[in-house]
């Protein structure tokens, strides 16, 4: 390999990585517009901007409840009261279209107007 060949590809790996930086962060700020929707067996119960820390207690009709924490541009459930905890044991979401689930209580979390979540999978 040449002397240049060598600074080529130098150069391709840095611009590559300036994309990638550049793309990640087009991400964290189109992201201003997104909200945790938070429903209780399907009516709305609230809708909060992600791009503002804060917690909010979710209340449900059977003396139930979830601590929903926002922080950071992501949503969490850090706290509940069912018995399973699944949802406590989830990942945090910030994409559009993810969700936390909570069945005993009842509690769907949906992020809306966020950025669009990777593709999984594809059926034909």
């Amino acid at each position: 390999m040449k002397k240049n060949d060598v600074i080529m590809i130098g150069i391709i790996v840095v611009i590559a990585l300036v994309a990638l930086c550049l793309v990640n962060l087009y991400g964290k700020w189109n992201t201003k517009d997104a909200q945790a929707v938070v429903t209780i067996d399907g009516t709305e119960y609230g809708r909060y901007p992600l791009s503002e820390d804060r917690t909010v207690k979710i209340e449900s009709e059977n003396n139930g409840y979830n601590l929903l924490i926002i922080e950071k541009g992501d949503a969490r459930i850090e706290e509940a009261s069912c018995p399973d905890k699944i949802c406590v044991r989830h990942k945090p979401i910030d994409k559009t279209g993810e969700t936390l689930v909570c069945l005993p209580n009842k509690v769907v979390v949906e992020i809306e107007n966020g950025e669009e979540a990777d593709v999984d999978a594809s059926t034909n």
